[in-house]
């Protein structure tokens, strides 16, 4: 089993030795009074909490990667929205069939600029997850997201966009409703748009449903996010018909931040807190917050046409190569 339950939250296998430690400080730090110092011995815990931290947390492999990007814990769009934002005003339905809350968009105030602020909201227990649908969104949340596109884009704000979802919903009435057609379109209309526009990928990015909200200026990743044309599970089910490859699809796949940087997709991998965004969500979200600051200054000082003109020549450009005579 790659997790256990404890405390509410799911332990990975390889976050286990650190989190024993840091339990182990804990219990110290209970035992301690004025009348027996337990500073020394807790001080050189946390040292080799931090130590056996950077080691574990320095080696991942693409599929343990793969777990931290889907950890329950780690903070979702509306968790960032309220560590980055102010005066956030959700909107609602795609003025054709009905609202989808996988897809959560409002105008909103960041660093002083109004914004956009669009993205895959999943839930935390069972109850929100089936409100949300697992962070998988239906035609109506893609038709939903284009209309708030367009809304911002006519008023010249920004639109920062937070991808996290494992794909679109399959499901029959999605595929009835047009689910390939939503997410095209939001593809046309996002490439269009002669306003800033900058993805983040916090979690993980599936499919198409992830490709629907990353035609962008500036494609972002956190540390420990995926982004991928299609899950390992599948990939492995697809190509091998066997679970036990799952690990390998993930290396082949080159789904992890630091690929996708080498492949010329990523432009910025933004850290995270030590041990992961969950660990610490608001020292994540300074670390998003600079990074966003400084892209939209270098994209607001753009001529709209030249933000349309280099937005295309970015997405023209990717998976270029250079084939060599036999």
């Amino acid at each position: 089993m790659a997790t256990e339950q404890r405390n509410d939250r799911m332990i990975l296998d390889f976050e286990r030795p650190v989190l024993e430690l840091e339990r182990k400080i804990d219990e110290l730090r209970a035992l301690a009074t004025d009348q027996v110092d337990m500073s020394a011995e807790i001080r050189k815990l946390e040292q080799k909490a931090r130590k056996l931290q950077k080691e574990v947390f320095s080696e991942l492999s693409a599929q343990q990667k793969v777990q931290l990007s889907r950890h329950p814990a780690r903070p979702y769009l509306r968790d960032y929205v309220d560590l980055l934002c102010e005066d956030f005003l959700e909107m609602h339905g795609d003025r054709s069939f009905r609202d989808d809350p996988a897809i959560v968009g409002g105008m909103a105030r960041f660093d002083g600029r109004e914004v956009l602020v669009l993205g895959h909201q999943k839930g935390r227990n069972t109850k929100e997850n089936l409100h949300r649908n697992f962070g998988m969104p239906r035609p109506e949340g893609y038709r939903k997201s284009a209309r708030l596109l367009r809304l911002a884009s006519r008023f010249r704000r920004p639109i920062l966009c937070f991808i996290d979802t494992p794909g679109a919903y399959p499901g029959l009435g999605a595929e009835e409703r047009g689910q390939a057609e939503a997410i095209a379109k939001n593809l046309q209309v996002m490439a269009s748009l002669e306003t800033p526009i900058i993805s983040l990928v916090i979690g993980e990015g599936g499919s198409g449903g992830a490709l629907a909200l990353g035609v962008a200026d500036r494609i972002l990743m956190l540390e420990h996010s995926i982004y991928s044309v299609i899950s390992p599970e599948g990939c492995a089910s697809i190509l091998w018909r066997d679970p036990a490859k799952v690990p390998d699809a993930a290396d082949q796949l080159k789904l992890t931040a630091e690929d996708l940087r080498e492949l010329g997709v990523c432009d910025e991998i933004i850290p995270e807190a030590a041990g992961g965004a969950h660990r610490d969500p608001a020292k994540t979200a300074s670390y998003i917050r600079s990074a966003l600051k400084r892209h939209l200054k270098e994209l607001e000082a753009l001529a709209p046409d030249t933000l349309v003109a280099q937005r295309y020549a970015k997405f023209r450009a990717m998976g270029s190569f250079l084939e060599s005579p036999a």
